[in-house]
């Protein structure tokens, strides 16, 4: 999705030439935009926008993402967000080594739309097993600023932003309840029993050739793991699949957990197992 001129007002963005990311280091989908742009080979300029201090909630990056949300392509002065609309992009642009397959493009982008309806679900077990409350709430002041922003996307207020609104307050509220976790976890659980099937026989998600739909679900993959889905067990074939890719440079660069992320997520999976709150506990 290209931003209209109209929707940017942080008007330096449009001077940029070249390829730039702005990301964060611990965000899924820019974990999966970093992994596309190392395997594609493409050159680009980083912007590391710190979420965990709430950057995107400031009014440099509100005013070239109204959503919010990153990663965010800045090519050639004119902006694209959303991860997917934004890798499909660069596929089209830079056609050498191509993720999304001409001769499977429409099946391809189909199962993207189904990765990317669930990244509700993704959040919502990485604020349930990965990361404590307190840690990962909003502070009133950032809704704030995120709710009263006058950004608009194609030229209007974005419905997507109420979405997000929602899903903060909600959470600020009565954090990730135990239905949540179920319906979230038998979503994901859904689709990998499917890919199970496909991977006892074949090597990649489409056959033997990696695309943007393995990268795409490597990153899910990382995360439930992180949040202590039980994928060996469950999944034996995905599993193979995700310590296949997570052998790749391309890949596990782009994962790496910092330390004290590790010591945070320890703790919390110590405390979920001695009260009985595991995700395994919670949701199977």
């Amino acid at each position: 999705m290209q931003l209209r001129d109209e929707d940017i007002t942080t008007r330096e963005v449009l001077d940029w030439q070249g390829i730039h990311l702005i990301h964060f280091f611990g965000s899924s989908c820019s974990q999966k935009a970093r992994i596309f742009l190392n395997l594609k080979g493409i050159k680009w300029k980083s912007h590391h926008l710190n979420l965990a201090k709430h950057e995107n909630y400031q009014p440099w990056f509100l005013g070239i993402n109204p959503r919010g949300l990153v990663p965010v392509l800045v090519h050639d002065g004119a902006v694209h967000i959303e991860s997917n609309d934004i890798l499909t992009y660069l596929d089209d642009t830079f056609p050498h080594n191509q993720l999304i397959p001409t001769d499977n493009r429409a099946a391809l982008i189909s199962s993207l739309i189904e990765e990317d309806d669930l990244h509700l679900d993704i959040r919502t077990l990485t604020m349930r097993f990965v990361f404590p409350k307190f840690l990962a709430q909003k502070k009133p002041r950032d809704i704030e600023a995120y709710e009263t922003d006058e950004g608009t996307v194609a030229g209007q207020r974005d419905p997507h932003k109420e979405v997000e609104l929602k899903f903060w307050k909600d959470y600020a509220q009565h954090g990730i309840t135990d239905t949540q976790a179920q319906t979230a976890a038998h979503n994901f659980k859904a689709v990998l029993d499917r890919f199970d099937l496909q991977l006892k026989a074949s090597t990649y998600l489409t056959g033997e050739q990696i695309t943007l739909l393995d990268i795409a679900w490597f990153i899910y993959v990382h995360r439930l793991t992180a949040a202590t889905y039980p994928i060996k067990k469950m999944h034996p074939y995905v599993y193979q699949w995700f310590m296949n890719l997570l052998g790749k440079p391309e890949f596990a660069k782009e994962v790496a957990t910092p330390t004290p992320v590790k010591l945070i997520s320890g703790g919390l999976h110590l405390s979920q197992k001695l009260t009985g709150k595991t995700l395994s506990k919670v949701a199977f």
